[in-house]
């Protein structure tokens, strides 16, 4: 994948997560991609850069996501 495809992907995946946290009004854990420091518009940063934000934005999504649905899939206990 060349790196303006890595970027507009690494783009998109942003805006997932951006429409996930406002639909579900669920915060998305993004530990380790802030502590990368690389955005979608840090367009000097090294493929090998974005790579790595993508995959863990991605990983944050898709976390968030399995979380949500777990505690959808717990019955409520009777009391």
């Amino acid at each position: 994948m060349k790196k303006q495809e890595l970027i507009h992907l690494h783009g998109l995946l942003a805006e997932v997560g951006s429409y996930y946290e406002e639909c579900e009004n669920d915060e998305i854990p993004l530990d380790e991609y802030d502590s990368l420091g690389v955005r979608p518009t840090s367009i000097h940063k090294s493929k090998t850069d974005h790579k790595a934000a993508v995959f863990a934005l991605a990983g944050g999504i898709t976390s968030a996501m399995s979380e949500a649905e777990e505690q959808d899939a717990v019955p409520a206990s009777a009391d």
